[in-house]
């Protein structure tokens, strides 16, 4: 058995604490937010910025997860738990997904029963307050751009803050509306949309994150290319019970049985096939078992 000891949490990189003033600023910002926004709401009574009040305390859940999970996945391994915590980012995004589920549920409810039975809103407090959100959510957006590529999780929050400030210039849009039109029925019509774009976004990241949760092969890796690039190799004759999954939203891992007749240069092909699967796949993980028999495997 040889393994790849690549542990990428002993330095803290400049990225991580870009990372970590993002999620702090994001949270403190939008935490504030919220208590402005359940107070006007409710002086303005108008239901639609209540729903945004839930939707963006749903987001500092959200923010709260993710850096969390971000967090323990850096933690180190122990006796036990020898992967450390990194499989909690995956949870974290499947968490993520499903608090979000559970509110754009509401917030369809809500709309629904205003469609039927509309309410008098004050337009115009509803536009300055769903303004000031969408410009807290456009920047806390902007702290998360740059990570969101390589990972889910901060893809989540990323997605968790584009979506609000959606919401929120909808809000206020909704507002403006209201006031030249006097058209009630606006508002509640406005969050339906609204919720259909934020179920859009939030679809993908479920399913990926159950996938991940399943220990199934991440996105964006095609198994049978692994297969051919690793049977394509000089020497080997077979390759079988080969398993990619994810370790955590950034990191994979490999497994895999490969059969080998000739023993002589078994470290330095080791070392071989590890950096061209870091290097192809982005699989930073790697074990390989070597057999000499074709014929040995019983369970192929």
């Amino acid at each position: 058995m040889s393994h790849s000891h690549t542990h990428h949490h002993h330095h803290h990189s400049p990225v991580e604490g870009n990372r970590n003033r993002a999620f702090a600023i994001g949270i403190v910002l939008n935490t504030a937010f919220v208590v402005v926004e359940v107070v006007y709401g409710i002086l303005a009574d108008s239901m639609a910025l209540l729903a945004d009040a839930g939707h963006n305390l749903s987001d500092v859940l959200g923010l709260v997860l993710a850096w969390g999970a971000a967090w323990l996945a850096g933690r180190q391994a122990t006796k036990y738990r020898t992967y450390g915590m990194r499989k909690t980012t995956i949870l974290a995004a499947l968490l993520n997904a499903l608090i979000l589920m559970v509110a754009i549920g509401g917030i369809g409810w809500e709309s629904v029963r205003r469609l039927m039975d509309p309410a008098p809103v004050a337009g115009q407090t509803v536009i300055i307050v769903a303004l000031i959100g969408t410009a807290i959510n456009a920047a806390t957006m902007m702290l998360f751009m740059a990570g969101q590529k390589e990972d889910l999780n901060i893809r989540g929050a990323f997605l968790h803050m584009a979506a609000d400030a959606g919401v929120s210039l909808g809000v206020a849009v909704g507002g403006a509306l209201i006031l030249w039109t006097g058209w009630l029925w606006i508002d509640p019509i406005l969050s339906l949309v609204i919720v259909l774009v934020i179920f859009m976004g939030t679809w993908g990241l479920f399913r990926e994150s159950l996938n991940l949760s399943l220990d199934g092969v991440p996105s964006g890796i095609d198994p049978d290319d692994v297969k051919a690039h690793l049977e394509g190799m000089t020497g080997v004759e077979g390759v079988h019970h080969l398993h990619i999954w994810a370790m955590s939203t950034t990191e994979n891992a490999l497994t895999a049985h490969v059969v080998k007749p000739d023993p002589d240069d078994d470290d330095a092909f080791a070392q071989t096939i590890h950096d061209r699967m870091r290097r192809e796949f982005g699989i930073g993980h790697v074990t390989i078992q070597w057999e000499r028999d074709t014929r040995q495997c019983p369970d192929v």
